[in-house]
């Protein structure tokens, strides 16, 4: 047997939390095989079959581990599945699993009744399982497929789904009405080190906000102009986090001590932008960075966000993706906020807010016009930053992003020349 223990995944990591087994008590893995996930305070991870042979699980789902505890072990020794020599590459479970489904069914029903079932559906998303009638329906009465509570094997949805949602609109189906009773759920370690960083930066800094609004008429029109362009020359989409993202690099380069925090009776500052950025994940909010982006381009800040933004869903990122961001940037815009302030993610001195972008009435030259603008907020440390340094922060962000010509190399280019 081969004892395979729960990895060191960080100096200040004692402990995990088996969140899911990939490969149940008796299947056969492969070598490098993934078996398990496990969360620690700050990510997921996931844990892999160090040799060929039969698993047996020792951890329980939901249990907490000490680093080195041992988790499984693996039976080496054990005779390899014929279905997994033959190189189907799964256990003798998985490989009964579609004979147990079928039922009695004779070969030549199961045959007739595969293309029914798998029958490609084009009138919903394509993340979306149902079956071809349940789809005809869905399609025929454009329902929304998403909002449909599937009970058919393996999550697809079935014609009885479809018609209790027509019944019953606006209602999930099965769901008892007037209910009181409650549930209780163990925090993950994610939420527990989310919940305590959170209080600790309200109870350990001197947090301020400042606001300021920014019209994006300007960006949204570049945008407009050249995301086609954008997107074939680079293979990625032009959003608004890499113009914010060259704003924040320029100002922050401006006013150091936004960039810069307390460490004892030190002020440590830093000569690059190691820009965090907040993403809501499966299991709580986490703060990828992005490394050096002032020397970045716009389309290496966009495809990095992609990078990090699709390992956060996935519950991907390294812990070094995690860690040592000097400021962060917080897009609350995306779930419809309109202005808030958002709390500093410490160590670091400052974060800046982004919100929803909405067309209100504005005065330019004395008329009244409607555009596109936007809530900015600075939360800060007032300890290091005074209040001259963030406003003038985020005035600089606003013209930079009111002037996107400026984010070529941070200058009018006429002042530039003319050395002003």
């Amino acid at each position: 047997m081969i004892d395979i223990k729960v990895p060191a995944v960080g100096e200040s990591i004692s402990e995990v939390t088996l969140v899911k087994w990939l490969k149940q008590e008796g299947t056969y893995v492969e070598r490098d095989e993934v078996i398990a996930e496990l969360e620690s305070e700050k990510a997921t991870f996931e844990v892999n079959a160090e040799q060929a042979g039969v698993l047996k699980t020792i951890g329980k789902e939901g249990d907490t581990l000490k680093i080195g505890d041992v988790v499984a072990q693996i039976d080496e020794a054990a005779a390899r599945p014929a279905a997994s020599a033959n190189g189907s590459g799964g256990s003798g479970q998985t490989a009964s699993a579609p004979k147990e489904a079928s039922g009695a069914s004779t070969p030549a029903q199961t045959q007739a009744a595969t293309p029914a079932a798998q029958a490609p559906v084009t009138a919903i998303p394509n993340d979306i399982k149902a079956t071809p009638v349940a789809a005809a329906i869905i399609s025929d009465k454009k329902i929304d497929a998403a909002s449909i509570t599937p009970s058919g094997t393996g999550g697809r949805i079935l014609k009885q789904d479809v018609l209790e949602a027509l019944a019953h609109p606006g209602r999930t189906p099965g769901k008892e009405l007037f209910t009181r009773k409650d549930r209780r759920e163990k925090m993950s370690n994610l939420r527990k080190t989310v919940s305590r960083r959170l209080v600790e930066a309200k109870n350990t800094t001197a947090m301020l906000t400042t606001f300021n609004e920014v019209d994006m008429s300007a960006v949204m029109a570049l945008r407009t102009k050249y995301k086609d362009k954008f997107k074939e020359r680079h293979g990625v989409g032009l959003g608004f986090m890499s113009f914010f993202t060259k704003a924040v690099c320029y100002a922050l380069q401006e006013w150091p001590a936004v960039n810069a925090y307390i460490d004892g009776d030190e002020l440590v500052y830093h000569d690059y932008c190691d820009i965090s950025i907040a993403v809501s994940a499966p299991k709580g909010l986490v703060v990828p960075v992005i490394r050096n982006a002032e020397s970045l381009s716009m389309a290496d800040i966009e495809k990095k966000v992609v990078e990090l933004a699709t390992k956060a869903r996935d519950n991907k990122l390294s812990m070094e993706e995690m860690q040592g961001g000097t400021f962060t940037i917080t897009n609350g815009g995306v779930f419809g906020s309109l202005m808030s302030t958002p709390i500093i993610n410490i160590p670091q001195s400052a974060i800046l807010g982004m919100h929803k972008i909405e067309e209100r009435a504005v005065v330019v030259n004395g008329q009244i016009v409607v555009r596109p603008m936007m809530y900015l907020a600075v939360s800060y440390d007032h300890r290091i930053i005074d209040g001259r340094e963030s406003v003038s922060f985020l005035v600089r962000v606003k013209e930079l992003l009111e002037t996107p010509d400026l984010l070529l190399f941070g200058k009018d280019p006429v002042k530039a020349l003319l050395e002003l």
